[in-house]
């Protein structure tokens, strides 16, 4: 057996402060959640509830519009993410070849974009003329590449041995089989973490349905929560929120709060454990090589 020395044993204390500092808040949010107003007016909750009450979940799920955010969300996340991963799978192949015409001149380009933009008025009325107002594209389309991913797969295509391309030119397969039959299957670290980040960009997403969708019943679970957490103890109008505050008094405000924040990032996280083992070899293989 290895000897502990007091190094490692700090290192293990400091780590293990660091997770439970981590751990902590979602662990006393999910606790609230369970909690009625009886136990905050008994002193309040820390680490656990007086009892487990599922009327805030209840409550929820039988509000149509938390139901319908989560069915919103759910499809914008799939498709957004399916189309993200293809454009940029194909556009960081492309941008790996050395020979590929404008290539540094794409590039360039692309990495410009990272640091400036043209500004929210002009995005907003681009948005405007091209129709996707109170469409669900609008949470897709103009957000399909992100630059750092892109950039990051591009550098991890350009560590595949040229040599495999090779060969399956003179076998007779063209640029795409090769990108679909044989680069993307030994990609996999890569493809797993790009679709990870995907994946939380399109769940989480809330601005752009913020300023474009006025449409109550196209609107994602996270604007939903977002409207929710603002006005749920506030007056009722005829906002989203206020909508959800109509059962204030028989439920624990904060705990339906704390309840939208589990059902919104427990099916993200969900995704966590599948992509894992493929997570910090993506990461640490595109970023090497520029």
């Amino acid at each position: 057996m290895k000897r502990l020395s007091l190094s490692n044993i700090i290192i293990a204390l400091i780590l293990g402060i660091g997770a439970i500092i981590t751990v902590f808040p979602f662990y006393q949010t999910l606790m609230l959640s369970f909690s009625t107003i009886l136990d905050k007016k008994a002193g309040g909750i820390f680490l656990f509830p007086k009892s487990f009450d599922f009327s805030s979940y209840i409550y929820i799920f039988n509000e149509g519009k938390v139901t319908q955010g989560i069915y919103i969300s759910v499809i914008v996340t799939i498709v957004g993410t399916l189309v993200s991963m293809l454009i940029t799978t194909a556009g960081a192949y492309a941008l790996s070849k050395k020979g590929m015409p404008g290539r540094n001149i794409i590039f360039t380009g692309i990495v410009f974009t990272m640091f400036f933009s043209g500004g929210l008025i002009p995005f907003y009325l681009t948005i405007q003329k091209l129709h996707l107002q109170n469409n669900l594209l609008v949470m897709i389309l103009p957000v399909a590449v992100n630059a750092f991913n892109l950039i990051l797969m591009k550098n991890f295509f350009s560590t595949i041995d040229p040599a495999i391309e090779e060969s399956a030119k003179i076998d007779g397969a063209n640029d795409i089989r090769i990108l679909f039959r044989i680069i993307v299957p030994i990609s996999l670290p890569i493809i797993a973490t790009m679709t990870l980040f995907y994946a939380v960009d399109r769940w989480n997403e809330w601005w752009l349905p913020m300023l474009f969708i006025n449409d109550t019943s196209l609107q994602p679970l996270q604007l939903i929560l977002r409207d929710a957490i603002t006005n749920l103890s506030q007056s009722l109008t005829n906002t989203t929120g206020a909508q959800l505050a109509a059962g204030v008094q028989s439920v624990y405000a904060d705990s339906v709060k704390s309840a939208m924040i589990i059902v919104s990032a427990v099916p993200i996280l969900m995704i966590y454990p599948f992509v894992q083992k493929y997570f910090n070899a993506g990461i640490m293989m595109g970023s090497v090589k520029g």
